[in-house]
């Protein structure tokens, strides 16, 4: 019997996972969500499943994972992975890299396509950007008046800035029309300032998390025109750090959440605290230094006028006179030196550059030059006459007259033609043959 070569399970179960890489590799995969496990060390395990078929999915990491959050039970969703086997296991796995509810794919689109509209039209260009203001007494902010959103801007801006007037313009974030809503609030907020409503200084767009249909109503045209056209600075704030709306590249400054659009907004009253601390110290170093120094002038100066008699002011100021005269006769002496020693090198200058001495260089130019086309040409004769020689030596060498002289003879025909064979001549042909020292006449006989 013949002995059957089997592979290991090992070798086949790599067989498998290579063909599954390699055949499949990445997908995108519709089902619904069941048996979910999020284990401490931050990866979920769950299956996705449809009516007939379900696989083992696996997202490591998922609190970085994008679409982490329409992961639950019963939630039916695109996942987009890597086709796998798990060898420890045997089991065919998809290692998911971002999830998604179904649908989201259409919001995504029409995502990119205003994005890239209001791109086009420069709403996000950087030198449309306004500065915050570096203390602002008043701040808006648009966003629910029942959000936890709202209730950590406050704690965080009372905490900062005590003196700080908040002005909130309600409206609902999420559902449809939201974004009505919101465009309307960002629009009054630019044109309050009575009575009643302090005009505000900064406005905060703010909503907390949620997935990308929650957020959806800032992805919407009406919003984005909103804020741009806000006339005061506008601090988008919607959703966590790894979510980004069209409000976020349409408003002056992003945050990556409510509270950090609290925190951006105004200093600390700490830090507030501490700058003008050393500022006051600072002030006060500057002014006390510029006190001395002018009492120290102030009492020199009465030393000074009070000090000195009139004789020795009157002495002081015929010396400082002698030193003006003779810095005076030292300048024009310089300056007279400066002028001799230009009209020197002009002198020079017009020596050497006389049209005499110009065309006696040139003069002596053309000589040099032709005493080297001279000695070019008689080298390049000299060179030719040995070339000359050595090819009538060669000739002489190789010429025919040599070759007959050295026992070689050619024979021509009547025609005068080399004779190079046999049947170049017939009977009763003249014939001369041509030796070293003469020609010899023969005829061709039978």
């Amino acid at each position: 019997m013949a002995e059957v070569k089997a592979i290991s399970v090992t070798q086949l179960a790599r067989r498998i996972r290579n063909l599954l890489e390699i055949q499949i590799g990445d997908v995108w995969v519709e089902g619904e969500i069941s048996n979910l496990r999020k284990q401490g060390s931050g990866h979920w395990y769950f299956s996705l499943k449809d009516q007939s078929s379900q696989i083992s999915c696996a997202m490591f990491g998922a609190g970085r994972r994008a679409g982490n959050e329409v992961i639950e039970d019963g939630a039916k969703v695109q996942i987009f992975g890597e086709a796998s086997f798990y060898e420890a296991r045997g089991s065919t796995q998809l290692i998911v890299k971002k999830a998604q509810a179904i649908g989201v794919g259409d919001l995504q689109a029409r995502f990119e396509a205003l994005k890239g509209k209001l791109d086009r039209e420069g709403l996000f260009s950087q030198e449309r950007k306004r500065t915050l203001p570096s203390v602002p007494k008043v701040v808006g902010i648009v966003t629910s008046a029942t959000g936890a959103a709202l209730q950590d801007m406050k704690n965080v801006l009372s905490r900062r800035a005590p003196w700080l007037t908040i002005v909130l313009f309600p409206t609902a974030v999420q559902g449809r029309g939201a974004e009505k809503g919101i465009a309307r609030a960002v629009r009054q907020a630019g044109q309050v300032g009575n009575d009643n409503t302090p005009q505000p200084e900064v406005l905060i767009v703010a909503r907390g998390g949620g997935s990308l249909e929650d957020l959806w109503n800032f992805n919407e045209e009406v919003v984005a025109r909103a804020i741009a056209d806000c006339p005061i600075p506008v601090i988008s704030a919607v959703g966590h750090e790894i979510d980004f709306t069209i409000s976020d590249f349409v408003a002056d400054l992003r945050a990556p959440t409510p509270s950090a659009a609290a925190e951006l907004v105004v200093p600390d009253q700490a830090e507030l605290r501490e700058r003008l601390v050393n500022l006051e110290s600072r002030l006060r170093r500057v002014v006390e230094g510029r006190l001395d120094r002018l009492s120290d002038q102030l009492d020199y100066c009465e030393r000074s006028i009070f000090s000195q008699s009139s004789e020795r002011k009157l002495q002081h100021q015929l010396f400082r006179i002698e030193g003006l005269k003779r810095e005076f006769c030292s300048a024009v002496e310089n300056s007279l030196r400066d002028r001799e020693r230009l009209v020197g090198n002009y002198h020079d200058n017009w020596d050497r550059y006389h049209p005499r001495e110009i065309l006696k260089r040139r003069d002596e130019k053309i000589k040099q030059l032709w005493n080297g086309f001279l000695l070019a040409c008689t080298h390049a004769l000299k060179v030719q006459e040995n070339r000359f020689e050595n090819l009538s030596s060669l000739l002489q060498v190789l010429g025919p007259g040599s070759i007959l002289k050295r026992g070689f003879s050619v024979t021509y025909g009547t025609d005068g033609k080399i004779v190079k064979s046999v049947k170049d001549v017939l009977p009763g042909d003249e014939l001369k043959t041509q030796v070293g020292d003469g020609t010899i006449e023969s005829l061709v006989s039978d």
